[in-house]
């Protein structure tokens, strides 16, 4: 699904036209975006938790070469399922 999906569903549901719809969407990501960015953490209840994790430096190997080289630490958004969120797709997927 893409964002464009996203934005012809939510527009067919709520009737408004879909580029005003795109904008409330774009607006929605960057708020997400930004609070990461500020924060390190966005709670979504019955979605779910966007965190800011640091992974720790580890060696890694270059896959064309075999070589082995060390990747430095850095920072990645990691995302837990909420438990409504969890209880929807295990519903689905039977």
């Amino acid at each position: 699904m893409t964002k464009k999906d996203i934005v012809r569903i939510i527009s067919d549901k709520i009737d408004l036209p879909q580029f005003k719809v795109k904008d409330i969407v774009q607006m929605t990501f960057e708020a997400i975006g930004e609070t990461l960015a500020q924060e390190g953490r966005i709670e979504l209840r019955n979605f779910g938790v966007f965190e800011v994790r640091t992974r720790r430096a580890h060696k890694a190997r270059n896959p064309k070469t075999g070589e082995s080289v060390q990747s430095p630490e850095k920072q990645v958004i990691s995302f837990k399922a909420g438990k409504g969120m969890e209880a929807k797709v295990q519903k689905n997927r039977k």
